[in-house]
């Protein structure tokens, strides 16, 4: 199922804002079937009512009952699963001055444990399209910030860069079964979340960019999506860098002391 003319049976999390919202409407466009989650009901509604071919499942992914009743309506409803993108996520910003550990727990919550809730919900969906014929793919929206560790980037960054490693190990033992995992590391994409940011943010795309990239990855079952590539491949030098020679330049991007954060919460719904 790698042909691009193919109709697949997708679920697609994080869906109304966005990667995800650009996601939607991209493979929507393209007669895929999906299965739309995202924490509100009215948005999700709004976003499928043009294409009959569109479920909506409501669901917070980092509370673990929601996304086990979302996949049994959705197992309802398309039996298996050819692509799943979990791309629902949040982003807060960690001041070390006024160390919060709720704040951490807050970003992991959906980052990861929400992400690993839906695979494991995934996996039985995606190994019956494999007994099918198929060629399923898991896919997640991890973050270039995996590369790299910056400032203030604690929680974002550790909560990601876990992400990347729980399934870069995953699809070692996934492939045997002949399930493809693909991480996806966008750098800065113009969002609602990137919208509140108070930093210089290089080379930002628009999301319907972003969402023709992983579609595209997707497609080729690349294990590593990430873009825009003259950014992302910088951090990822700059990743590979000794360690003393990464700290010396994380200093140097670090605030002054005395610059006020704002640590609101946001997530993409």
């Amino acid at each position: 199922m790698s042909d691009s003319k193919t109709t697949r049976r997708i679920w697609l999390t994080g869906a109304t804002s966005g990667i995800g919202l650009a996601l939607a409407r991209q493979l929507l466009e393209a007669g895929h079937r999906v299965a739309l989650s995202a924490r509100n009901p009215k948005a999700l509604a709004e976003l499928a009512a043009p294409y009959p071919q569109a479920l909506c499942l409501p669901l917070d992914v980092s509370d673990q009952e929601a996304v086990r009743e979302a996949t049994r309506r959705l197992e309802s409803a398309f039996g298996g699963l050819d692509w799943a993108i979990l791309n629902a996520g949040t982003c807060e910003y960690l001041d070390a001055r006024a160390f919060d550990s709720a704040l951490v727990e807050r970003v992991f919550a959906p980052n990861l444990f929400g992400a690993i809730y839906c695979v494991e919900a995934a996996l039985p969906l995606l190994r019956r399209a494999r007994r099918e014929g198929g060629a399923p793919v898991l896919a997640a929206t991890s973050s270039a910030a995996a590369y790299l560790p910056l400032p203030r980037a604690e929680a974002y960054g550790a909560s990601k860069a876990a992400l990347s490693h729980f399934l870069e190990s995953l699809r070692l033992d996934l492939d045997a079964e002949g399930i493809d995992v693909s991480l996806i590391h966008p750098g800065f994409v113009r969002t609602p979340l990137t919208d509140r940011n108070d930093f210089p943010m290089p080379c930002r795309v628009e999301p319907e960019a972003a969402a023709r990239v992983i579609v595209a990855g997707l497609e080729a079952h690349r294990l590593d999506i990430h873009f825009p590539r003259r950014f992302t491949l910088w951090l990822k030098l700059l990743g590979s860098l000794p360690v003393g020679l990464r700290h010396r330049i994380g200093r140097r991007l670090s605030r002054a002391p005395a610059h006020s954060l704002d640590s609101s919460p946001e997530r993409r719904p």
